[in-house]
């Protein structure tokens, strides 16, 4: 396995680890989570059944991942009915489906991974947007939603389009502006899309990656009416975890990561600050009073795209839920992000999950 597509496997496993750590958390206080957990929070997995549990924002994204590639290989073979975004709301609606049992023509083979199936305390704005069957884009906003259920499940196109990281960027926004209609819903996700290309194909630091957000959110985002309170946020995300405020005070002074851009902030804030160390950056993620399981996916997706699987402590990656079908996940996305625009013979196996679906 090479350098890349380690980075791959550790971006998607990283988010699981994640969320998986602050899902029974995520409804805390502060208070209550270190009177149950001891002074330093909850730092190994809640198991359930033997297994630590994720919620809404892994199952998302690995939907996520479906839409992208099934969405790329009908491309490739000529039969595509729509853009990137058509086959990633279809992956979406596929999503649904499992919480509701819904009936329908299913795109994704995730459809046959019984653990999806599970409600997971799902974000009642992206449930609404997709019930309503509409299909909310850039132009046409969904709704005036800005909340993380759009930014927690986009880490994928980050490692997507390597020659492109523009087009990352504003394939992240679509994929997030489907059910989140506010710019701080879906710029944010056009941002944390481009760290995370950075961070798996250019030789630089998160710290350093992160001082381009702002140049990208300007070059991309520069009418945006919220552009300016998004960039100064990262700034100040910057800034804290170059100080020596503690990790409590300064995620107060960022927000409490139900908002996209809060998200995005406490996730810089920790992926910074213990860059080098995932088990510190994602229990510092999922420590305080907000949405614990977003923040910690979102600082695992950044921090696994950098550091890798090997990264990634074996604590963390024994007893996770869907971990072999997570890493099927980001090979197949690794195999495909290295064939776009190429001849590709599409074997048996690819047949069944990205050409004719079989559940």
């Amino acid at each position: 396995m090479d350098k890349i597509n380690n980075k791959f496997r550790g971006c998607l496993i990283g988010g699981a680890v994640g969320d998986a750590l602050g899902y029974p958390v995520e409804f805390m206080r502060e208070s209550m989570i270190f009177d149950k957990y001891g002074e330093n929070g909850i730092t190994e997995y809640e198991l359930t059944d033997g297994k630590a549990i994720v919620s809404d924002d892994t199952q998302m994204t690995m939907f996520t991942v479906n839409g992208l590639i099934y969405g790329i290989t009908q491309q490739n073979i000529g039969k595509a009915f729509g853009d990137v975004s058509d086959y990633i709301y279809s992956a979406y609606k596929d999503w649904l489906a499992t919480q509701f049992f819904e009936e329908r023509k299913y795109t994704s083979w995730l459809m046959s991974i019984p653990e999806l199936y599970a409600r997971r305390a799902p974000g009642n704005t992206c449930i609404s947007a997709l019930m309503s069957g509409k299909k909310g884009n850039l132009d046409k906003p969904i709704n005036n939603s800005k909340g993380c259920g759009g930014i927690m499940r986009i880490a994928p196109i980050g490692l997507y389009f390597k020659d492109s990281p523009n087009e990352c960027a504003i394939c992240a926004a679509e994929a997030s502006a489907i059910t989140h209609g506010h710019e701080l819903g879906y710029i944010p996700s056009a941002l944390l899309s481009y760290l995370i290309y950075q961070l798996t194909y250019c030789d630089t630091t998160v710290y350093k990656a992160a001082f381009e957000l702002p140049v990208l959110c300007d070059k991309i985002f520069g009418d945006a009416r919220h552009a300016q309170m998004l960039n100064n946020l990262i700034s100040k995300a910057v800034h804290l975890a170059g100080s020596d405020t503690d990790d409590i005070t300064a995620i107060h002074e960022l927000g409490e990561g139900w908002m996209a851009e809060e998200t995005l902030a406490v996730a810089l804030y920790c992926a910074i600050k213990y860059s080098d160390d995932f088990e510190k950056a994602v229990i510092s993620a999922v420590n305080h009073n907000g949405d614990s399981d977003s923040t910690g996916a979102v600082t695992g997706n950044i921090l696994g795209a950098y550091l890798g699987l090997d990264g990634i402590p074996d604590k963390f990656r024994k007893n996770l839920e869907m971990y072999d079908t997570i890493i099927e996940l980001a090979d197949d996305l690794y195999t495909s992000s290295q064939n776009l625009g190429k001849n590709f013979t599409y074997d048996e196996n690819w047949t069944k999950k990205y050409i004719n679906p079989v559940f």
